[in-house]
C-alpha cells in the first residue's frame, strides 16, 4: 500500500487529516510534518524522517505538500533523493487529501496515486456564485447515455439508500459516494425541493463528476418507475423513515435502509451518538422491517453496524 505523508507551514497538514477523520472517521498510514514558525529547515528534516519512519519507511510515499519551493517541500526533495516510488504534489488541500485517500489502496504505486489526483485538486477550487468561475475551469458534468428518452423496458437500479438529517454532506458526498458509485445522488425531501436556497445549496455539494438533484416522494416513486431513466444508479437520501415509508408502500423496492444520522429533538429519544427516535420514527422503521427492509446504523463505510433492533431493544420506546 501507498503511504502518505501531509506537509505543511504552521497547522495545515494536521488540520486536513483531522477534518478527513469527520468523512473517514480512524486516518491510517498517514503522517503528518507540520513546519513551526520556531523551526528551522534541519529541525523540520528532522520531523519529517520521525514521521516517514512511523509509516515503516515504504518502498511508495505520497508527499503532499502546501507550496512548491517552501521549506517542507524542498527537504521532503532531499529526503526522496534516489527513491523513484517517492512522489510529491503541491497544493494540499481537503479534497484533493480524501481523494488521495480514497483510492491509496487501490493503486499500487504513488505515481499512480499522484496523477489520479491531480486533476482532482484542481477541481476543488470553485468559485460562488459559479456565474464567476471561468468556463475552462467548471465542474465537469455527469455524462450519461442513461439519461436519453426513449424507454429500454429497464428500470434505474437503488445503489444505496441512506437516512441522514444533514442529507448532502461530507460523510455522503465522500465516503458513501466512493464506495457505491452512484451515477446521480437523489435527494428526497418535499421541504427541500421547495426550498430553493436548501436545494441550491445541495446540489452544489455534489463531488466531482456526480450530478446531485433535489426531488419531492411523490416525484422519486415516478422516476424508480421510467423506464427511461434506465442505467442510472441512484444514491437515495432521506431526511427521515417516514417517508422512505411512503416510497416502498409505493411499491420500490429498497432491501436495505442505511441510517447515517437522525438529529435530536423534543421528545426524541438517543439510540446512538447520532441516532434519535420516537414513537412515530419507530412506527415507521418497523413498519419498513415488515415490507422486508433491512436497516444498518452506519455514518461511514468503515463503521460497525450499531445494530437498530438492539438499540431499541434497550430503550423504553420499542
Amino acid at each position: 500500500m501507498v503511504g502518505i505523508v501531509l506537509a505543511s507551514h504552521g497547522e495545515l497538514a494536521g488540520g486536513v487529516k483531522q477534518a478527513a477523520g469527520m468523512v473517514f472517521g480512524e486516518i491510517e498510514h498517514v503522517a503528518i510534518a507540520n513546519l513551526e514558525p520556531q523551526e528551522g529547515p534541519q529541525d523540520y528534516r528532522n520531523k519529517l524522517d520521525e514521521a516517514i519512519s512511523s509509516l515503516g519507511n515504504p518502498n511508495q510515499l505520497l508527499f503532499l505538500a502546501d507550496l512548491w519551493g517552501g521549506t517542507p517541500f524542498n527537504q521532503i526533495k532531499l529526503a526522496s533523493e534516489g527513491r523513484t516510488g517517492w512522489i510529491t504534489v503541491t497544493g494540499l488541500s481537503l479534497p484533493m487529501f480524501i481523494e488521495a485517500y480514497s483510492n491509496m489502496s487501490s493503486l499500487e504505486s504513488a505515481a499512480e496515486l499522484a496523477a489520479h489526483i491531480f486533476s482532482v485538486g484542481r477541481q476543488g477550487v470553485r468559485i460562488s456564485p459559479e456565474g464567476l468561475q471561468p468556463k475552462h475551469s467548471a465542474r465537469p458534468r455527469n455524462v450519461s447515455a442513461a439519461a436519453a428518452l426513449g424507454g429500454t423496458g429497464k428500470l434505474p437500479e437503488i445503489v444505496w439508500c441512506r437516512i441522514d438529517s444533514r442529507l448532502l454532506h461530507g460523510q455522503v458526498a465522500m465516503a458513501w459516494t466512493k464506495q457505491v458509485q452512484p451515477t446521480r445522488i437523489m435527494v428526497v425531501s418535499d421541504g427541500v425541493a421547495h426550498d430553493e436556497l436548501r436545494k441550491t445549496l445541495i446540489t452544489e455539494a455534489a463531488p466531482p463528476g456526480t450530478k446531485a438533484n433535489v426531488v419531492p416522494v411523490d416525484k422519486i416513486i415516478q422516476i424508480c418507475k421510467d423506464d427511461r431513466f434506465a442505467g442510472q444508479r441512484l444514491l437515495l437520501l432521506f431526511e427521515n423513515p417516514q417517508d422512505v415509508l411512503r416510497v416502498v408502500s409505493a411499491g420500490i423496492q429498497i432491501p436495505l435502509v442505511n441510517i447515517g444520522s437522525m438529529a435530536h429533538s423534543a421528545g426524541k429519544t438517543m439510540l446512538g451518538s447520532a441516532v434519535s427516535v420516537d414513537r412515530d420514527d419507530v412506527a415507521a422503521l418497523e413498519a419498513l422491517r415488515d415490507k422486508g427492509c433491512e436497516f444498518c446504523i452506519q455514518k461511514v463505510p468503515t463503521d460497525r453496524d450499531e445494530g437498530l433492533w438492539n438499540l431499541l431493544a434497550k430503550t423504553a420506546i420499542a
